[in-house]
């Protein structure tokens, strides 16, 4: 067993050494500013099951340059390696689902480019998005709004001995005490409060590998007739998630499958607004709220449809029940703008409507319904416009990642031209990426001043049209927001709290934590940025009770 494991590794640390010079002819590729990723496998990647191979990161930190001959200094072993994605599959420039593993071809927990331990990460490709921030941009949102959503680390990549562009590396959807913290849950928890969590549940495609059941309220769906395009019903299919099929128990499914029934059917219940009857008892309201917003300000075309996700908390020992909460967010290259079909190119539209293709929740224009969600949702995204949602915050990010990709953005665009606007007119549309388009660019910049218009002209909509009233005093659920007072001169950072601080990590553009540091749970915190270079900062702070928020300063 050894001789093999050594002569693998001599013959994987070979193939390694080979990538280093076996680049795309088109693309001159030797150093980034950004961590660079290698990797080579023994066997052709394909979307059917991972293949063995290794894979090494390359980062000299922050400002430093990286060399593709330099030595691995963030992670060089073992992993396995799949493409990921359906429609995505035919673009040129694949995604990868990555498994880090030990010589002996068990998983591993390990840490990359400064994100917390796992074993389970993702490389995703921004092929049919110029900007290559929209995924990156959805998931910051949310972590912006105080959830856990996938830290990202833009990288460029080798596989095999090809360049293959730019990629946002990040974690995975997954149970984890850093991802999704909910209980793990046993095989042998199949009774009582053992039983109540936790699950992932999402709505998505699936196959005949997945646990599946259907919702027993019908979902909409917008289709063409002889008089024009008329909403109808369609089935809506959930998936659970987690636990995963071979550990799942036929108790625990009749449970999750029966909650999530519960939790539509008080929706669509004539009591559904009641605060203690309704559907209040059921959902955590927050995390909904910050899931609508979320969704219809990206208007993005699979919204609550495809990669929704959902998750329930395990119920507490003193019996309070454990809720079912929105999110994670995930899949958005088509957002923001990005997509020709369910009117996602019409800033004047709503996701939670349905469209042509997937059948939307109806729950989501059901609790529209009640006054008390709609002032919730009202004056969540009025705060939400005077931090992360605000003009000035939003081109910040936009601005900060187009310096960061400044150098690599020409050859991810060298790579795959096809994705930009050609002489020949019938060219625009011979690429994969045509059938999804709403618009083609011919440069980087204009494409960066389309995104920002495109949020200018959303943000104006919703904040004309969004409904309800944040001026009544209608009952909002006791939705458990926060925020803290926040003053920043340049070189200090000063954040008071109404809850308890314990920890402050100081996170930059690309979502590496620079620092972290620990507060005696006070009320009160003062943060030196005196050290740090000149870019986009954000400040999250975590609380005693769990809660997190953030602020971003440009310095």
């Amino acid at each position: 067993m050894k001789k093999t494991i050594l002569k693998q590794a001599f013959a994987l640390t070979c193939a390694s050494l080979f990538a280093m010079e076996a680049l795309a002819d088109d693309v001159t590729f030797s150093s980034s500013n950004l961590p660079i990723v290698i990797i080579q496998t023994e066997q052709a990647i394909n979307a059917d099951e991972k293949v063995k191979g290794t894979m090494k990161i390359i980062n000299n930190g922050e400002g430093a340059i990286n060399h593709i001959d330099d030595a691995a200094n963030d992670y060089d072993g073992y992993i396995g390696i799949k493409w990921r994605g359906e429609s995505s599959l035919n673009f040129n420039q694949k995604k990868y689902t990555i498994e880090t593993r030990d010589a002996l071809d068990n998983d591993t927990a390990v840490s990359l480019l400064g994100m917390p331990e796992e074993a389970d990460w993702v490389l995703l490709a921004p092929y049919n998005d110029v900007s290559m921030v929209r995924d990156v941009f959805a998931f910051y949102m949310w972590n912006q709004m105080g959830h856990w959503g996938p830290r990202t680390q833009m990288c460029e990549a080798v596989v095999n001995g090809e360049y293959m562009g730019v990629y946002a590396l990040c974690e995975s959807i997954k149970r984890d005490k850093n991802r999704v913290d909910i209980s793990k849950l046993k095989p042998e928890d199949v009774s009582g409060r053992d039983v109540t969590g936790g699950y992932i549940v999402r709505i998505d495609a699936f196959d005949a590998d997945d646990v599946t059941f259907q919702s027993k309220v019908m979902g909409i769906q917008q289709q063409w007739g002889w008089g024009g395009q008329q909403t109808t019903e369609a089935p809506i299919t959930w998936t659970i998630y987690y636990p995963k099929k071979k550990d799942l128990q036929p108790e625990q499914q009749a449970y999750i499958q029966n909650y999530v029934d519960t939790a539509e059917l008080s929706i669509q219940g004539p009591d559904f607004a009641d605060p203690e009857k309704g559907y209040a008892q059921f959902i955590d309201v927050t995390s909904f709220v910050d899931y609508f917003i979320h969704t219809e300000v990206s208007l993005n075309a699979d919204g609550f449809k495809r990669s929704a996700y959902y998750y329930k908390e395990k119920d507490k020992k003193d019996g309070t029940r454990g809720k079912l909460f929105a999110g994670p967010v995930w899949d958005f290259n088509l957002a923001y703008g990005n997509c020709n079909f369910c009117k996602a190119n019409n800033v004047k539209s709503w996701v939670y409507e349905g469209c042509e293709t997937n059948p939307t929740p109806v729950m989501w224009r059901r609790l529209l319904e009640d006054e008390a969600f709609r002032n919730a949702v009202r004056c969540r995204y009025q705060e939400l416009r005077q931090t992360i949602l605000s003009e000035a915050s939003v081109n910040l990010f936009l601005d900060s990642y187009a310096t960061l990709l400044d150098e690599a953005k020409d050859r991810q665009l060298t790579k795959y031209k096809e994705v930009l606007k050609s002489d020949n007119p019938w060219g625009d549309w011979s690429s994969p990426t045509s059938f999804f388009a709403a618009y083609r660019v011919s440069s980087y910049a204009e494409e960066i001043q389309i995104v920002k218009e495109w949020f200018r002209q959303r943000l104006q909509f919703l904040d004309e049209n969004l409904p309800g009233d944040c001026s009544s005093e209608t009952s909002v659920h006791n939705l458990d927001y926060f925020d803290v007072g926040f003053q920043f001169d340049g070189q200090t950072a000063t954040i008071e709290s109404p809850k308890p601080i314990t920890r402050i990590d100081i996170v930059n553009a690309t979502g590496a934590c620079l620092r972290s540091q620990a507060v005696k749970q006070a009320d009160k915190a003062v943060i030196d940025l005196s050290r740090l270079g000149h870019g986009m900062f954000i400040i999250v702070c975590y609380t005693a009770d769990g809660s997190m928020i953030s602020r971003s300063v440009a310095k």
